[in-house]
């Protein structure tokens, strides 16, 4: 098997050996019938060993359908892969046939196989075990002769373990695993890729490629990638067309990269987010949440503080009511007196069974102490510590409300919130959130 030609085949560029040996892996898998499970970061080329396994099997004379399970919404990838009757839903004016029907006799390539709803990957899990599916609104069972090959970024073992995926399903798609090496690790490659991308994208445009530099490609080697060949690419058709001179030196590099150096091995912000695959969406709400209360409590402990500290303003509480009290506060917080939340009775009651002398009650401690501020010697309130935070209520809070400000909205309210609008999708449906919309 020569790696060299199937390189020049299908476009890869590189001689690392961990590159060369996912080829390998890729081709000598390629006539037996299992599935393969593709694992790499986002950006380094997945794409390309699937079409190389359907190329050299048996199947190649058939159809290869590639799918990209995170770009179609929860509600509607079953219809998608499985396909739908007429009349299953509102808007099936017409039977569909889904991805696996048309791929019949050939491949399937799901990529981001780790983003499947977890109702949809039961379904799968039947294609792989029994080679059968049903469409929506449907109950005949039909057959389908399909080789799938998945690819993910997504550490599988982890989502396993954090009940985001199945188990099962991923021994059935793991029958060959190929791993991809990150452009990190394939330094030597970086500067061929670097020309080969500037070359390509200049005689698209009919205009002279960019020549670098010795320590211009020292520059590119030193930086850690982390969108891989993808950000690479970019990176190439930007300096062809930006740069000054047709030679680049390492100065005018160092304008077209994030960061170079030490801080390059930090993720590299992209549109506001970064490329550390191991936060997932719903954690990234949790932490905004998280961080939201803490800077609130904070507030309140100096406003707290202020007035322990002023005789004039202990006096004044007993003749002060609950409403009074929350004003006050505000007001020496420097706020507007009219965002005061009004203190309904319940509130009253609760505070009352405190006392305002009570809330006050509290023990100084160093400024540099992180702990809480606690109130002491008072049976009737429990320790702050001792509290358990609903993180599940808060997230639906942050969800409502971005949904509220965008008036429904979900592709705004998701962009507010810092995740995918699939994962909006899901949490909808979780926590019902069904007043907003309508």
């Amino acid at each position: 098997m020569d790696i060299q030609l199937i390189k020049q085949r299908f476009g890869i560029i590189g001689s690392d050996e961990t590159l060369d040996q996912a080829i390998f892996t890729a081709a000598q898998v390629a006539p037996i019938q299992l599935s393969v499970l593709i694992i790499g970061e986002s950006g380094t080329g997945k794409e390309v060993f699937p079409q190389i396994i359907h190329q050299f099997s048996q199947r190649k004379h058939n159809a290869y359908v590639a799918v990209n399970c995170g770009a179609i919404p929860e509600g509607t990838i079953d219809s998608e892969l499985f396909g739908h009757e007429k009349g299953a839903f509102t808007g099936a004016i017409s039977d569909r046939k889904g991805y696996f029907e048309e791929a019949d006799g050939g491949t399937i390539f799901l990529d981001e196989i780790g983003e499947l709803p977890l109702a949809t990957q039961a379904k799968l899990l039947r294609v792989l075990e029994k080679g059968e599916f049903m469409k929506v609104g449907s109950s005949r069972v039909q057959k389908t002769d399909v080789r799938v090959v998945g690819a993910t970024n997504v550490n599988l073992e982890r989502a396993i373990g954090e009940g985001r995926f199945r188990e099962d399903l991923f021994y059935r798609l793991n029958g060959v695993m190929i791993r991809i090496p990150p452009l990190r690790a394939r330094k030597a490659d970086i500067v061929p890729l670097f020309r080969k991308f500037s070359a390509d994208f200049a005689a698209e445009n009919r205009m002279p490629a960019v020549r670098l530099a010795p320590d211009a490609g020292q520059v590119l080697t030193q930086y850690t990638w982390p969108g891989n060949v993808r950000q690479l690419k970019n990176i190439a058709e930007q300096v062809t067309v930006l740069a000054h001179d047709r030679t680049v030196s390492a100065d005018e590099m160092r304008g077209f990269i994030p960061t170079v150096g030490t801080a390059a091995t930090l993720p590299a912000p992209v549109g506001g987010r970064t490329h550390d695959e191991a936060f997932s969406s719903e954690r990234e709400i949790l932490y905004k949440v998280l961080f939201d209360m803490r800077r609130d409590m904070t507030d309140l402990k100096k406003l707290v503080m202020q007035l322990m500290h002023s005789t004039a303003d202990a006096s004044a509480l007993d003749s002060m009511g609950t409403s009074q009290l929350i004003k006050r506060l505000y007001r020496d917080a420097g706020v507007d007196e009219a965002l005061a939340t009004p203190v309904d009775a319940a509130d009253a009651h609760d505070l009352s069974l405190v006392g305002k002398h009570q809330i006050l009650n509290v023990q100084a401690r160093p400024a540099d102490d992180d702990d809480e501020y606690m109130p002491q010697n008072n049976p009737d309130v429990e320790d702050v510590r001792d509290e358990r935070i609903s993180l599940a209520r808060f997230e639906k809070e942050a969800i409502e409300k971005a949904l509220a400000k965008h008036g429904g909205r979900r592709r705004a309210a998701a962009d507010e919130l810092g995740i995918s609008e699939r994962t909006l999708y899901r949490k909808i449906a979780e926590y019902h959130i069904d007043d907003i919309l309508k």
